[in-house]
């Protein structure tokens, strides 16, 4: 591969963080500010963070152990303290620092030894504008000060050119600075108050466009009619479900009967279903399906993976066997010559209910009376995707469903332009996963193992990338190899590099217990129902979000049994170790998408892409969830007087960033 130039490797460096203009720049936010503010020495206590200035007085000193590299030094402060400071593998301090200059020392303070352990270094006194320094997230790669000279630029090309899309009625009633200002103050602030002062109009600007958006789509989906049909009542439903092996939830049961009763309105359903895993939200979308079917119209199920809609075309199949409906699959892998079929009958209305992949939105797919469109993990499917697929029908309702449930009061805020429909309780018996953290290299994950192995269950290993690559990171490639050595044919491979035969083929395997160890990446993540999997081993689990960690532990102990989740670290810092503690303290899975909205800051990488809840450059979801309830309030204000001149940019704004318009086809 070319070696990159320095400014092509920061050029891709920031096109990896979706950062291009000048304005991407700036709205990249700090995740937290260093405060560079000089400490009182008189009263320090053990590990207190230590900010000082002085002198080295004495020649540093290097020591070699065990991979270690060891500087100390002794210290005088301006405040006339002596403390030696200790810095771990920094050799190029012996040529930086000097007995000549002043050197300001950020550290934690060790009482026992009247030491400093060094955070950071810097030449000569700290300014008082400049003593709180923005820290972003970025690339291991990419130094802090490379991104703050490069904000500098940015904010200096783009001045004069900040306009703020909140209008002027809301920036006077809430006070808000103006906002080229608060982009300043955001990155380069002189107190905290600066601070505050500009995340007030970023946050709630962000919060206002979002909320209007909503608010468009919801009064559009108003405006959208159905056909008057005679109206389905769940009692109509009742022969289906009686049929079915298993008495549903009471929250099964409520939850049919909000959609059916939304199926019934004049106006079109734009509702999502969420629940925990496990907790059943597949059977509600067939009785939907039943529904729907009883009203005369087709129904399409779409899921994100081949073998997830496969999964649920065996069990379609199963559960609507003693009835009429004739149900097809669907899938980019299906024959040319039974797709042509299949498009035939959707198109004549041989068929009733279809189940597949993005396939079922091809422009060759024509339905003859689509009613109903299922999105199962919604999330998994671009906002297209899923506008296309509705659009397909001309009066059709619209159920997503998502695994990863937030309490309903954030639902509604965040998904304003949807109906909420939540599953809380799971049928039969609630699992019973015991979650703990462990080395990489603790014996008790070959325990594990063995034991699964020998009760003839199911284990998956779960790494965090495909290929190897030099950050330590664990790869399948590498655990597939490691596992083989320990148990030979017993173990198959899955990952998304994989041809889609191969994948269903090695999940055939899996579940039949032909290859009873899986190794895979996050792919599993999604649907995947082997009932008799009851261990699971993610490798670095630290690099996975908490949603979906939760999401990966939910496919062990789906029979019940007693199941197993170990969390395998290399090292782990007092963060990460607080992040992991909270799956295993709980398996609530709204308290653990709670949690991880608040881990997560303004600016964030990755977002909230892989959990389903939108990502935000500048809001805390949880943290800030006063602002949005705020904004959410102001936008059906400015909504309801779209036509006031004074509305018409943010409206304009928000209009824009819809990326079809109407959401499901009139």
């Amino acid at each position: 591969m070319e070696k990159l130039s320095k400014s092509k490797r920061i050029n891709y460096l920031l096109g990896q963080m979706g950062i291009f203009t000048p304005y991407d720049v700036v709205n990249h936010l700090p995740r937290r500010y260093e405060d560079l503010n000089y400490t009182k020495e008189r009263d320090l206590k053990n590990k207190d963070r230590v900010v000082t200035i002085g002198k080295i007085v004495s020649l540093p000193r290097l020591v070699r152990a065990r991979n270690i590299q060891i500087i100390t030094f002794e210290f005088l402060t301006n405040q006339k303290n002596y403390f030696k400071v200790v810095a771990y593998n920094r050799q190029y301090l012996m040529k930086t620092l000097s007995m000549d200059d002043e050197f300001t020392i950020v550290g934690s303070f060790s009482k026992k030894n009247n030491e400093i352990n060094l955070i950071n270094i810097y030449k000569g006194s700290i300014p008082p504008s400049e003593r709180l320094k923005a820290v972003y997230t970025l690339p291991s790669d990419y130094q802090n000060y490379l991104f703050s000279n490069l904000v500098r630029k940015s904010l200096d090309d783009i001045k004069g050119k900040v306009f703020s899309n909140i209008p002027y009625k809301y920036l006077n009633k809430y006070r808000l600075i103006d906002k080229e200002k608060a982009l300043n103050w955001a990155h380069f602030p002189s107190n905290y108050e600066e601070i505050h002062q500009s995340h007030r109009h970023l946050k709630y600007e962000e919060a206002l466009l979002f909320s209007i958006k909503n608010q468009l789509i919801r009064d559009s989906n108003k405006t959208l009619g159905k056909i008057k049909k005679e109206p389905i009542g769940i009692d109509l439903c009742e022969n289906f479900i009686n049929s079915l092996p298993f008495k549903l939830t009471e929250d099964q049961y409520k939850v049919s009967e909000e959609i059916i009763e939304d199926m019934n309105q004049s106006s079109l359903m734009y509702r999502l279903l969420q629940g925990d895993v496990g907790t059943g939200k597949t059977i509600v979308s067939f009785i939907a399906l039943y529904a729907n079917y009883l009203r005369g119209d087709q129904g399409a199920l779409m899921a994100p993976t081949d073998a997830l809609a496969r999964q649920h075309f065996e069990n379609a199949k199963k559960y609507f066997k003693d009835t009429k409906i004739k149900i097809a699959l669907l899938l980019g892998s299906t024959p040319q010559s039974e797709k042509r079929r299949i498009y035939d009958d959707l198109n004549e209305g041989y068929i009733d209910i279809v189940i597949g992949t993005h396939a079922l939105f091809t422009k060759s797919v024509n339905y003859s009376s689509l009613g109903l469109a299922i999105i199962d993990e919604q999330h998994r499917f671009g906002v297209n995707q899923r506008i296309t697929l509705a659009g397909k029908g001309e009066h059709c309702d619209l159920l997503m469903m998502s695994a990863t449930p937030i309490p309903r009061s954030l639902a509604l805020t965040i998904y304003g332009d949807l109906e909420i429909s939540t599953l809380y309780t799971f049928p039969n018996k609630h699992r019973d996963v015991k979650t703990s953290i462990v080395k990489t290299t603790d014996d008790i994950i070959f325990e594990r193992v063995n034991e699964a192995l020998e009760n003839n269950k199911r284990v998956y290993v779960i790494a965090p990338l495909i290929d190897y690559r030099e950050d330590e990171r664990y790869s399948v490639e590498q655990l597939y190899a490691r596992y083989v050595l320990e148990y030979g044919k017993k173990v198959g491979l899955l990952h998304g590099k994989m041809k889609n035969e191969d994948k269903l083929l090695a999940l055939e395997k899996f579940a039949n217990g032909e290859t009873p160890i899986l190794v895979s990446t996050q792919v599993i993540e999604v649907g995947i129902d082997v009932k008799n999997a009851n261990t699971m081993i993610i490798y670095d689990a630290n690099n996975f979000g908490l949603a979906s960690l939760h999401q990966l532990r939910g496919r062990v102990g789906r029979d019940g049994s007693k199941s197993y989740c170990l969390l395998a670290v290399e090292n782990l810092d007092e963060e990460n170790k607080e992040k992991l503690a909270i799956l295993e303290e709980s398996e609530d899975g709204f308290k653990i998408a709670e949690q991880d909205m608040k881990l997560r800051g303004p600016g964030d990488l990755t977002g909230f892409r892989q959990s389903g809840i939108p990502s935000f450059s500048f809001l805390n979801i949880i943290d800030d969830f006063r602002i949005f309830e705020v904004a959410r309030d102001d936008a059906k204000e400015i909504v309801k007087d779209k036509d006031n001149p004074s509305y018409k940019w943010v409206i304009n704004k928000a209009e824009k960033s819809i990326v079809s318009k109407p959401l499901i086809k009139g």
